[in-house]
């Protein structure tokens, strides 16, 4: 009997005899026809359009470039509702020279000048309107005197001397109770105090019904010309420059040489001699917070620090900071910091003054109850000084006077005492405009060489 086997033949049997086996997974190809990777990809749309993307770069940075250079001449443009900021100076910065174009701050959501000041045609028909007077009833001041000369005696207190006078405690007390017609140091104690000024230079200041002034001891700072004033500013006004005689041979020494009439371009110099501080510092204060005693005729002063250069018409910072506002003394705030008391801070961090120094001075502020607010009627607590805007009224002459002797009695940091004297004083009229108006005002060049200390003490000093 024959058994019949029946075998069935799947589709994955081999006919041959062998059993299929499973595909292969497909490999990826490689070289010539293989798909490139997406680095590989980039890299050829890269090299066949470089022209096109080198061509856009370019002009990208062209654009760049180009707003930048239009805005580089206004180096002075703030935005006032960022806050303060700490506002470097610009070292030896002469591309800032000679810059007419206006500072502009933003203003809901644009931009508007940060001085409005009046058109060139209103500007030539300005004349010296009216005084606008102050809070302080004083109708004179009397300026002590030690004539005849006293001799040097224990009485001396720190850097008082015979320019000074020897204020005692008592007597800065009393200062700031103003009545009547109060009687003040105010420098020039004594014929032999110091701060020679020629008889024909003094007969020149005498003439002066308005002034910019600014000085350079120890050599310290190039002289800058004044711009952008009117011809009625330059008929009306005097520009003079305070130097020793270190800057006067600093300054031949580059070619500034003082001409027969004494000047020197739009500015008249006059040579100081025999200063009364060892202080350089302490000697540039006389210039700047004494310009009443030097310009006895003056009704108004503008003072600006000898790292600026003067860009405005006289005339017109007379009108837009003082009689548009009503006011009789303008001076900036502070960029940085707004009380006294973060100010000596500063000032010790930056080694401007000893702590020693300035905690004699914060402890006397302390005891006589100078609080630490931010904000004094309405306005930054704390100024900055390097452009002062002033008429010579009585109140205001007293405001030099005892912000002078804080500076002599205490640091030389003006701009410690400066927030002290006006509180004590409550003096109204005051207009502190903001940063960049300052910037406006002038062309910042910064500090050009270390001042050449005086070698020794003065006789008086």
């Amino acid at each position: 009997m024959i058994n019949s086997i029946s075998i069935s033949i799947s589709d994955e049997d081999d006919l041959s005899g062998r059993v299929r086996l499973p595909p292969r997974p497909r490999r990826r190809k490689t070289g010539r026809n293989a798909r490139p990777g997406p680095l590989r990809r980039f890299s050829r749309v890269l090299i066949r359009w470089w022209p096109v993307f080198f061509l856009a770069a370019s002009v990208f940075l062209f654009f760049k470039v180009s707003k930048h250079m239009r805005r580089a001449p206004d180096i002075g443009r703030v935005t006032l509702d960022k806050g303060s900021r700490e506002d470097p100076e610009l070292e030896g910065s002469i591309g800032n020279l000679n810059r007419l174009d206006p500072v502009t701050r933003a203003v809901r959501g644009g931009r508007e000048p940060c001085l409005k000041i009046l058109s060139h045609e209103e500007l030539i028909r300005l004349d010296f309107p009216p005084s606008a007077g102050s809070n302080i009833s004083t109708e004179r001041i009397f300026y002590k005197s030690g004539e005849p000369c006293p001799e040097e005696n224990a009485t001396r207190v720190g850097r008082f001397n015979s320019f000074t006078g020897y204020p005692s405690l008592h007597e800065r007390e009393e200062s700031f109770k103003v009545k009547g017609a109060p009687e003040v140091y105010c420098g020039f104690y004594c014929e032999n105090g110091g701060f020679k000024i020629s008889d024909e230079d003094k007969s020149y200041m005498r003439k002066c019904k308005a002034v910019v002034s600014t000085c350079a001891f120890g050599g310290g700072d190039d002289l800058y010309q004044p711009i952008g004033m009117t011809d009625t500013s330059l008929q009306n006004v005097c520009y003079v420059a305070f130097w020793d005689e270190i800057t006067r041979s600093s300054q031949e020494s580059e070619g500034k040489v003082i001409g027969d009439r004494g000047m020197i371009g739009k500015w008249r110099i006059v040579v100081v001699t025999d200063l009364p501080f060892s202080d350089q510092r302490l000697n540039g204060k006389i210039p700047k917070i004494l310009s009443h005693r030097l310009f006895p005729e003056a009704r108004y002063s503008i003072w600006v620090d000898s790292k600026s250069q003067f860009r405005r018409d006289p005339l017109g910072v007379f009108e837009a900071l003082l009689w548009r506002t009503g006011s009789v003394f303008a001076i900036s705030e502070h960029g940085a910091r707004s009380n006294l008391y973060d100010e000596a801070k500063a000032i010790v961090r930056k080694n401007k003054a000893t702590p020693e120094e300035v905690e004699v001075q914060l402890k006397q502020y302390r005891l006589d109850g100078i609080p630490a607010d931010k904000r004094f009627n309405g306005k930054k607590a704390l100024a900055e000084a390097s452009i002062i805007v002033r008429e010579h009224t009585p109140s205001t002459n007293l405001f030099m006077c005892l912000w002078f002797n804080e500076v002599v009695r205490f640091t030389s940091r003006d701009q410690l005492s400066f927030p002290y004297v006006m509180r004590r004083l409550n003096l109204t009229g005051v207009n502190m405009f903001p940063v960049c108006t300052r910037k406006d005002l002038v062309n910042s060049m910064g500090h050009k060489r270390k001042v050449k200390p005086l070698l020794r003490e003065s006789s008086t000093g």
